[in-house]
């Protein structure tokens, strides 16, 4: 029962993260219909273009066999070398396509997945001999697709037979009075045109068993809700520690910005939501936001410059404009240097009158 529901928990469409996992430990998707129809297909092709060759080259060697034979000895040293010899011979003439054999068949795994080394699928596990989990695999989902895919294969290829041999049934059977180079012409027509009606089937066949497949691996990689939250922990970090460490820096930016508030110019205000410290000297380009904030924050600014004699200039489009247009330490934009330069000018002029009182 606890497997059923952790099971029925996993609703969630896998990460990349954990399909790259599922690679890394050998569990790929994998289709045993491609591979056979590489190798057929990969048959079909060296029939076609090879079986001139090999028939030659089997037919040569078999006559000179058998010119000879009256010379070859047949004691036991003898008998080992003319085996040898036949081998070479046959390895020789197949040597190629058997070559290319090899090449289809990892072909035919490389177009379903990348290569994978891991040693996991040899690692022995209780599941394999467990009687359940046997019976689990016997009478399952993939067991069944199995068994209607293996039947469908054989009534599909018997009746692919019937159509492509039925109209030949005559000269089939004419083929006990013909020579023996005919009847390998007639059988390799015969066997081209059989393969290839069976190589066209079987890509059907090979095509909807590999999306059946993908689909199951992919039902098996899927993760329930508690799986995406740790292995984002994991990735990104605890959202708990990545939320301490935010207010820790948020803290430190506001103790830095409260320190820079004393050497504010003016402080513009709108006049107790939002509040501006902007500072400027005669030898920098433009006026530069050295402390801003709303609510709490503007009126501690506020506090801060009334402790140390900064102006408090009341603009209220002004304050929220420059609130949001500019960063901390950075200069303001461009469009509001007429308004800051109106108010910094009424700043300085209030300086020099009180300068000239005293």
């Amino acid at each position: 029962m606890a497997e059923d529901r952790d099971t029925s928990d996993k609703t969630q469409d896998p990460t990349q993260k954990r399909l790259d996992e599922a690679c890394e430990r050998g569990d790929v998707v994998k289709s045993q219909e491609v591979n056979t129809w590489f190798i057929i297909a990969g048959s079909t092709l060296l029939l076609l273009s090879f079986s001139g060759s090999i028939g030659s080259g089997i037919e040569t060697s078999m006559r000179n066999l058998m010119m000879n034979a009256h010379q070859i000895r047949v004691t036991g040293p003898d008998l080992l070398a003319l085996l040898g010899s036949v081998e070479y011979m046959l390895l020789g003439v197949l040597g190629v396509p058997l070559l290319l054999l090899l090449v289809a068949a990892i072909g035919s795994n490389l177009v379903q997945h990348r290569p994978v080394w891991s040693a996991t699928p040899l690692t022995p596990k209780f599941s394999k001999i467990s009687p359940m989990e046997g019976a689990k695999r016997l009478f399952g989902k993939q067991a069944a697709a199995n068994f209607a895919k293996g039947l469908f294969k054989v009534v599909a290829v018997g009746v692919v037979m019937i159509v492509v041999l039925w109209p030949e049934r005559h000269r089939i059977d004419a083929m006990v009075r013909f020579d023996p180079a005919s009847i390998m012409t007639v059988t390799r027509t015969l066997s081209l045109s059989l393969m290839g009606a069976i190589v066209a089937l079987l890509a059907v066949v090979a095509a909807l068993d590999y999306l059946f497949q993908y689909r199951q691996w992919f039902e098996r990689q899927k993760m329930s809700l508690q799986e995406i939250k740790e292995e984002f922990k994991q990735s990104e970090g605890d959202p708990h520690i990545k939320g301490r460490i935010r207010q820790l820096r948020h803290a430190r930016m506001k103790k830095r910005m409260m320190a820079a508030v004393p050497t504010a110019s003016v402080i513009i205000t709108n006049p107790t939501h939002y509040a501006v410290a902007l500072r400027y000297e005669r030898d920098m380009a433009a006026p530069v936001c050295v402390a801003k904030g709303v609510d709490l924050i503007a009126l501690k600014i506020r506090e801060v410059a009334a402790e140390h004699s900064i102006p408090l200039i009341e603009n209220v489009p002004l304050a929220r404009a420059l609130y949001a247009s500019v960063e901390i330490d950075d200069e303001i934009p461009v469009e509001h240097y007429q308004a800051v330069a109106e108010v910094i000018g009424y700043v300085m002029r209030l300086r020099r009158g009180v300068m000239g009182l005293r």
